[in-house]
């Protein structure tokens, strides 16, 4: 009973991390090219420009780990139910 808890603990502490360090990805390159406009006003679109990408590519990773981290919040919820059914099957048969 305890692996499964931790097992959603272990979910849901990952999900964090993986939404903590994206938004400190995404911090650290605005920074960067919020400072590289205000020192050079007229190469403020194309820092822009090429902020966009990156900040995609942070944005997507992300999403990714979530996709695997409610995949495995299923699997376990799988696991939930299987081993409840499991349970009250071998105590239905030792009362009988």
């Amino acid at each position: 009973m305890y692996d499964i808890a931790f097992g959603y603990l272990g979910v849901a502490l990952g999900a964090g991390m993986v939404l903590i360090a994206a938004g400190f990805g995404i911090a650290k390159l605005a920074s960067a090219a919020l400072e590289g406009a205000a020192r050079q006003p007229e190469a403020a679109g194309s820092l822009q420009t090429m902020m966009i990408i990156p900040a995609a590519m942070i944005e997507g990773a992300a999403l990714f780990a979530l996709v695997i981290f409610f995949l495995a919040g299923g699997a376990l919820n799988t696991s939930v139910t299987s081993q409840g059914g499991a349970q009250a099957e071998s105590h239905a048969s030792a009362s009988h």
